[in-house]
Parts: structure tokens; sequence; C-alpha cells
């Protein structure tokens, strides 16, 4: 007997020898929710409704018995529900009213059918709620027979199906068009492949219940080839970027398996696989199917898939651009670029025992050209692999440069104990076991959060500090590193502009014959007016100069003042005075150096001899051979040479044998203080030997009469200091050539 025979609420109860094995298979329910103070309508409802079943479903009957107890079961399960049986009065007139508003407009439910039920025929309804709130349909509770309650449920139950898929298809196109508006966005391919099985879904009538799988490739930065879940929907989306053999249903597993190899869509009783592929890009997804696919859904999905592959491409492509762009190639941790994104994290940002740490590999560029690149590589990969089995997953590991890596995690997991242990036994790389010394630059977050590029910066800074540190193999940054460096730059700075505008001065303190105080040269010394009235000390200066490659410039520079100067004092009269200027081992080191010294002699026409190049010991330290092989020449040429600051750098005698030296300065710090047997050994050992290798001895630094007096006593030919006279400018030292020629003349 069917149900449209009934024309009143006359009960069917369900035929209690049906066979069970007739049934169709119920895999999921209709929530109805009943509102309504009277339960005997709850029971009613219940009853007329129990045997139906609507696209192989049943109903789940849920109950309020007031207005504000549905309110409370639509907050909590409001989604859920695909029909309100709803009495409009309850414990208030419009109870019912106010529910629907609640529904539509509080909590946003847009998708549960209404139908309004009211047990007084005369109330007459509220139009505007009607018109308003989507309300499917209005009946007095006496002409809602069981005919009529079934038809309005199947309308009702049709109608929230088509709003379902119109909305589940909004889902899935806003999720590939958000993936590809964001593809370079870490959750891309994620969205993307969620996207396209909520769209499928949609496409054939289905619930969002499916999964994308596929090779993992460089999406995951696996290693492996095996099979991952790439996006999934519904049951299946905490599987994403597991392995598909997570998946407790072999059968799924093998039909994706057989999927991918076959190349081909796996359609079949209960779930289909579906192939995607786009120029070497694949993926198998899975759908499950609670119906038989019709020919015009197959038709559907073949359009739709053909479209979605190229989608599918591009996000992959992208991925692997974005992989370049942010993770390191060798390693596949993330690189500078992420490790800064990484950085500017709200929750990195506001950690309050942040701390960053950079590792630099210890003469990393001497495995490269004795062992190879490749050894190299291997040493780096086998360094990553034991950051990330030596840190958890809370400590981001990142490759920062060549030989340098990063860590961020809480100063109690990076410290420099925990990183030394990581480095204190050797790596395996291929067939080479290396062991390997650290540098360590460590950052420590303070009350003030900086922004990534910041931490980066400071980070480097320390590890620039911890490199020139004699005691321990890393260093904490300090505010003050910072402020230093700052100051130095700005020094660097304002000297390349002052020198630019040729406001540095050649200043020159007179060289005399110790027994006669004739003076016989000068020594050049440069000066770097500050703009208040003083001078930047050249023990500031002139390292800085050197650090910025400026010093060669400014050495060119001082060697055309001084033979501008020499010519200057021929002119006056003063023909034997000679000029020593000094000379840094990066000017040694620029191959024109020679031929520039030459060229400027010639240019200004000065006899060589007048010139005298001084350089200290350390200069012939570094680079001996090419300073040997450049004073030998300009020696031929007939430029003189004197070695600086001599017995404070411990230069070899097997160097100082080969330089074609013309004096040793004895350095002011054996000079000082002098007293007749007390710290004189050293002195004369150094004119003893100078006397010994056929050299003129020249004393700095002299500034009592005691001192000179004892030089001469221990056979010191020359001398330079305050007791002459003090580094004064060019027109100064004309005056006191013309007092020194009158005192030599009165006498």
């Amino acid at each position: 007997m069917s149900s449209a025979s009934y024309d009143n609420d006359e009960l069917v109860f369900l035929d209690e020898g049906a066979h069970p094995e007739l049934e169709p298979q119920i895999h999921k329910e209709w929530n109805v929710l009943i509102v309504d103070d009277d339960e005997e309508i709850h029971t009613v409802t219940k009853l007329a409704l129990a045997d139906l079943i609507i696209s192989e479903r049943k109903l789940h009957f849920m109950h309020a018995y007031s207005g504000e107890q549905a309110k409370q079961i639509l907050k909590e399960n409001g989604r859920d529900i695909a029909i309100i049986l709803l009495d409009v009065v309850m414990e208030s007139d419009d109870a019912g009213f106010l529910v629907v508003q609640y529904m539509r407009e509080e909590l946003g439910l847009s998708e549960p059918r209404i139908i309004l039920r009211t047990g007084q025929p005369g109330y007459a309804p509220e139009e505007f709620v009607i018109r308003n709130y989507d309300i499917n349909d209005y009946k007095t509770k006496t002409e809602l027979t069981r005919s009529k309650l079934l038809t309005t449920v199947y309308a009702s139950l049709r109608s929230y199906q088509q709003i379902l898929t119109i909305n589940q298809s909004r889902l899935g196109l806003q999720k590939i068009v958000a993936s590809a508006a964001n593809l370079l966005e870490e959750h891309s391919v994620k969205g993307f492949c969620e996207g396209v099985v909520t769209q499928i879904s949609s496409l054939l009538g289905l619930d969002a219940e499916g999964l994308v799988c596929a090779r993992a490739g460089s999406v995951l930065d696996r290693d492996d080839n095996g099979v991952y879940i790439l996006g999934a929907a519904g049951d299946y989306a905490s599987y994403i970027n597991e392995p598909v053999d997570v998946i407790s249903d072999p059968l799924i597993v093998e039909n994706i398996s057989r999927c991918l190899r076959l190349k081909r869509h796996i359609i079949e009783d209960g779930n289909s696989i579906l192939y995607l592929s786009s120029s070497g890009f694949e993926a198998a997804v899975f759908m499950s199917m609670s119906k038989e696919l019709t020919a015009v859904d197959r038709q559907l999905l073949e359009v739709f898939l053909s479209s979605i592959s190229v989608g599918y491409e591009n996000v992959n492509l992208f991925h692997e651009l974005r992989n370049a762009a942010f993770r390191d190639w060798l390693t596949r941790l993330p690189n500078r670029n992420e490790f800064i994104n990484l950085l500017d994290r709200p929750s990195i940002l506001g950690a309050a025992d942040l701390c960053v740490a950079f590792i630099d590999i210890n003469h990393f560029s001497d495995i490269n050209d004795g062992l190879g690149q490749e050894a190299g590589n291997q040493l780096l990969k086998a360094i990553a692999e034991r950051l990330e089995a030596s840190f958890d997953e809370r400590v981001i590991k990142s490759r920062i440069g060549g030989d340098v890596f990063g860590l961020i995690g809480s100063d109690t997991q990076v410290s420099p104990q925990t990183i030394n242990a990581v480095f204190a036994e050797s790596f395996v790389a291929g067939d080479n076991v290396l062991p390997v010394n650290i540098t360590i630059g460590m950052y420590r977050s303070g009350p003030q959060k900086c922004a990534g590029i910041e931490i980066l910066k400071r980070t480097n800074i320390a590890l620039n500090r911890a490199k020139k540190s004699t005691s321990d193999n890393y260093e904490y940054y300090q505010l003050e590193f910072e402020r230093n460096t700052t100051r130095q730059l700005a020094m660097i700075r304002k000297l390349r502009s002052d020198f630019q505008a040729r406001l540095l001065e050649l200043w020159f303190q007179p060289q005399v014959d110790l027994v006669s105080e004739e003076v016989i040269g000068v020594e050049g010394l440069l000066r770097w007016p500050d703009g208040q009235g003083g001078y930047v000390s050249p023990a500031e200066f002139v390292p800085l100069a050197e650090y910025s490659g400026l010093i060669v410039d400014i050495g060119y520079w001082v060697l055309e003042e001084a033979c501008r100067r020499i010519n200057s004092l021929t002119e006056l009269g003063f023909d034997k005075v000679r000029m020593a200027i000094n000379v840094s081992i990066p000017q040694f080191r620029d191959r024109h150096f020679v031929d520039q010294i030459k060229a400027t002699l010639t240019k200004y026409g000065c006899a060589p001899h007048r010139l005298e190049l001084e350089i200290t010991e350390s200069v012939v330290m570094d680079e001996p051979q090419i300073v040997i092989d450049a004073l030998t020449e300009l020696k031929a040429y007939g430029v003189a040479t004197a070695i600086d600051d001599f017995g404070t750098g411990f230069s070899s005698m097997s160097y100082l044998q080969k330089l074609p030296l013309d004096r040793l300065k004895v350095d002011r710090s054996f000079v000082m203080d002098l007293k007749p047997k007390e710290n004189a050994v050293i002195a004369e050992t150094i004119v003893t030997l100078g006397n010994k290798l056929g050299l003129i001895t020249i004393a700095e630094g002299v500034e009592k009469r005691e001192q000179a007096s004892f030089m001469i006593k221990l056979g010191c030919d020359e001398a330079q200091g305050y007791l002459f006279a003090r580094p004064m400018p060019f027109d100064d030292l004309h005056q006191y050539l013309l007092s020194k020629q009158a005192e030599n003349a009165s006498h």
C-alpha cells in the first residue's frame, strides 16, 4: 500500500518480518530536528517518517521541546541538520519565529530547510519571516496529514540537497581558485587537491569524501618515490601529507597504486579512482561512491578532469618554483629567504626564549679544493641529516649559505653546548671520514621584537665576532657590536668622502743623524682632519682604509704627494733630504704597484734614491714572495727600503736576508725608558744585527736626550722623535729646515 493512499494521520508501522538482505545498504542518515512543546507530536512525527528512505539514507531524529532548547541544538549541531519541523507557538506566541531568526541571522545557517507547523489555525503567520528567512512550508498541524508530511519532507530534502550541492560546488571552486591565486603559498597543493575532491563530489551529487594521491617527488620534499596523500576531504582529511598506506582499507590502497601504474581510471562498485595527468605530473583521485555513475556523469568527469589536469600541472610547477625560491636544492632545508620568513612568524617573534644560531663550517673550501665538490656536497648533506636527527621538530633547521647552517629554537635547545655536541664526531662523506670544526654566532631574543632580516643581521654580526675570537668558537650578539660596526661603516663612508674631497693631509717628521743632528730625511705621515679642529688617529683609520680597500688609492695619493714635496724641497735648496712613506700589503698585491711607483717618479722628475718605502714585518710575513719580488725590482731602479717597527713582528731571518733593505727602524717600544744595563738587550741586538748586515739603523720615538745618547753608544746611526721634531705640515717643515740650516751655519 503506497503512502499516497492515506489522507489522514493514520500511522503505518514497519513490517517486522522484512528481509534485511533485501533492504538497501544505508551509509549515512538525514538529521531531522523536531521542535515542539507537545511530546505527542514528537512521537507521531517520528512514527510517521520512521520508514522513510531518501537517496539511500534513513532519517535520524533530534528533539527540542522549546525555542531556547532548539537554539542550543542548532548552535551545537546546526550544520549537520537537514530539516527542521518547527512549531510556531511554544513558550511564547512567536517562539518559532525567533528560532528562525536566530538560525538564519546569528548562526548564519542557510542550508537547513524549515517547515513551520502551528496548532492554532487562526494564528496569522508573520509574512516577513516567511519571506525573508527562507521557509520551505507553513502548515497547520491538522492539515499536515502523513501523506502531505511525506511530500513536504521529500521536497525539503530535495531542496536541501540542491543547496548543499551548490554550496559544495562553490566551496570546491573557491579552494581551486584560491589555490591558483596563491600558488606560491606552502599550502597551495593541499588546497588545490582538496578543491578537486569537493568539486568532483559536487558534480556527481556526492558528499565531499575522497583524496588525491601522487608520488611525492618535490611536492612534499621527500627523497623517496612513494605515493602520498596530497589533499583530502571528509573522513580522510587527517591523512594529508601521509603515505597512502596509512589508509586502513587495503582495497583502496591497491586501486590507487593500480590507477597510477596503469595510468587510467578505475571505476568500480562503491568507489572510483580517477587518473589525472598533464606534462608528466600525475595523480590518482579516490572518490567514495554511493551510486553508480551514469553516462552523463562520466562525460562530466572527463571534461572536468581534462580541465583540472592543467591546473594540477600548474600547481606542481609553481610548487617547484617555490621550492627553488625557498628551499635549499641540496639539503632540502629552508634556505635564507625562508629562514627570514620563518623568523617573521608571530609565534617566533612572540617567543620569550627564542635563540637563533648560525653555524659556519671552518675551512670548508679546503674540502672542496682537496677532495672535490662532490665530497663537499656529501658533507653538507651529512651535516643537514645530523642536525635533523639531533634536534626535534620544534627546532627549525636551515641552510643559510654555502657552508653556513641556521637554527631557530628555544635557548635550552639551541645553545653552544648542544650545537658543539652535534659536531663532536666526524662525518661520513662518501668514502671520506671528515672531522668538522665550526664557528657559531648566537642571537638571543630580548623584550624588543625585531624583524626577521634584522635578526639575521645581528646573528651574522655575532658570527663574524666569533671568527675573530681566540678563546671560544661562539659569540652571542651584543648591542655594542652593532654600534661599533655602524660607527666603523660611518667612518669608512666619511673617509671615502673626505679623500675624494682631498681633505686628507700629508705631514712630515724629520729624521736626523744622531751624531750631528743634521736632518737627513723626513717620514711622510698621513693625517685625517676630523672637521672639529682635531685629527682622527692613524691607528684607527688606517685599518679601516685597509679593510675597505681604500688604502690602495690613498697609498697612490701619498706617493704622488711625496714626489711633489721632494720636488718642492729640491727647489727650496734641500736636495739631499730623502722622503720615506709607508706601504701596506694591499698595495703590494696590486699588480700595477711597481709600475705605478716608477711612473710617478718619472712624472715628477724625482731621483729614485730620494724615495724610501717603509714596510712592517707583518707585511713581509703576510705575502713574503710578492714583497721580495717587488722591492727587489724597485731596489734595482734605485728606490730605498726600510723595515719599520723592527723587533715587534717576529720575522724570519731567512726573509730578512732576502729583502733588499737599506735601513732597520728600532721600534719606539724598545727605545722608551732605556737605561744602561736595563731593558737594552733587544735595542742593542737590533742595532748590532743592522750593523752586521750593513744596514743603517734608525731609532723611533726618541723623546729624551738620555735615549739619544744611549742609542749613540749602541752604535745607532739615525733617529726621529719629539726630541728633535714633531710631525708638521710642509710649510712648517720648510721653516724648521731653514732654522736647522741657520743653526748649523752658526756653528
